[in-house]
């Protein structure tokens, strides 16, 4: 498939192109360049001057855990009965025929992390997957982090219960000694491999055994959090593990803003158009991501869907856009940078050779982050998703 005549943001080094097109293959983008191909095969699409660009990508949500229309039946999102579930695994809870995957798909969201809850202080294993397929295994992208929960969730659920944990301290210690376990659970299974005579290998341990990666730094480990503190917190216990961290809401960023920038931890801000539902999130605002990224912290945009549907996710880039972040960068927020902070860039988020035919495509003079667009081609791995043109 070749796409000419388009004005395509690359979210790459090569960045825009004012006129310029992409040739698709078998899924992937095969090659890419400026000015008009001198053979344009009859099955091709002029953009007619319209702005091409990478796939958007929602870095936190429950698509698919939590279904649209239904109330227990189809809410897979918290392992409440236990405060501590590293081992439940969101592909296991993700139904992909809930049909917001196909409102994610028509809004050009191409792909999406979909995570276990908050109501535990370790909720599980979190899925960054495509939004088109039947099957998620076929979907799955890869499983990119442990959720994690710091705050008023994990308090209010087992205050209710009048179970441990009900205040923070609980919760990072439940946290602290999950962690624990599962270092030693890791230096046991050293000792067995390099000495099997001398040493015996540990009891099978599945909450350990889901943990392993986490210590390794082969995926994430992701807090939620919104409270200052709580974003503290979640860089302390990151260091004193040796995790690769992400903030997910950071409400409260803006108020420590450099203190995150200094220690590197990207952000996934959001839900930005909302209430503010609870006292943790009193300090809502808009401008909480331009203030983060002017401080140097790497930032998300996120629904947090179902909280915000997710195809009001480019206007809620929109939202940080008038809380003062550059419309270029708030581009970036739903492309490349979710792509990196999840760990998936090698794979889609921006346009470059080799990667995936994840892309989407405007009329020209459409603003993609507007409420009143949508695009005109939507394409998901190579599967035209959506056009019309």
């Amino acid at each position: 498939m070749l796409i000419y005549n388009a004005e395509i943001h690359t979210m790459d080094a090569q960045g825009v192109i004012p006129c310029g097109w992409i040739e698709t293959v078998e899924g992937r983008i095969k090659a890419l360049g400026e000015g008009t191909p001198e053979d344009i095969p009859v099955d091709s699409i002029d953009a007619e001057g319209g702005m091409l660009l990478p796939g958007f990508i929602d870095a936190h949500t429950h698509l698919g855990i939590i279904e649209d229309s239904l109330d227990f039946e189809g809410d897979d999102c918290n392992e409440s009965t236990d405060p501590f579930t590293p081992q439940m695994r969101a592909i296991d809870g993700i139904n992909p025929f809930d049909r917001c995957f196909e409102e994610a798909r028509m809004r050009g969201i191409t792909a999406v992390a979909s995570s276990p809850g908050s109501s535990n202080a370790c909720g599980g294993e979190i899925a960054a997957i495509k939004t088109f397929g039947r099957r998620i295994d076929d979907m799955l992208i890869k499983n990119c982090g442990i959720k994690f929960a710091l705050g008023e969730n994990p308090k209010n659920v087992y205050n209710g219960r009048e179970e441990t944990p009900v205040t923070r301290m609980a919760i990072t210690a439940l946290i602290r000694e999950g962690l624990y376990k599962a270092r030693r659970y890791v230096h046991d299974m050293d000792s067995y491999y390099s000495d099997s005579e001398n040493y015996d290998p540990p009891e099978y341990d599945i909450k350990c055994e889901a943990l392993m990666p986490l210590l390794d730094r082969k995926i994430k480990a992701f807090f939620h959090c919104h409270r200052a503190d709580d974003i503290c917190t979640a860089m302390r216990i990151s260091k004193e593990f040796g995790l690769d961290p992400v903030i997910v809401h950071g409400t409260e960023g803006q108020l420590i803003a450099d203190i995150i920038a200094a220690e590197g931890v990207p952000v996934i801000c959001g839900p930005l158009i909302c209430d503010r539902c609870k006292p943790e999130m009193k300090g809502l605002e808009l401008k909480n991501a331009s203030l983060l990224h002017e401080s140097g912290v790497k930032i998300a945009i996120c629904t947090d869907h179902t909280v915000i549907p997710i195809q009001y996710l480019p206007l809620s880039a929109q939202a940080a856009v008038k809380g003062g972040l550059r419309f270029g960068e708030a581009l970036r927020t739903l492309t490349v940078c979710p792509a990196e902070i999840l760990g998936i860039d090698d794979v889609t988020g921006s346009l470059k050779e080799e990667k995936d035919a994840d892309l989407q495509l405007y009329r020209k003079g459409d603003n993609p982050l507007d409420l009143m667009s949508e695009p005109v081609l939507v394409m998901i791995g190579g599967n035209i998703c959506r056009r019309e043109l």
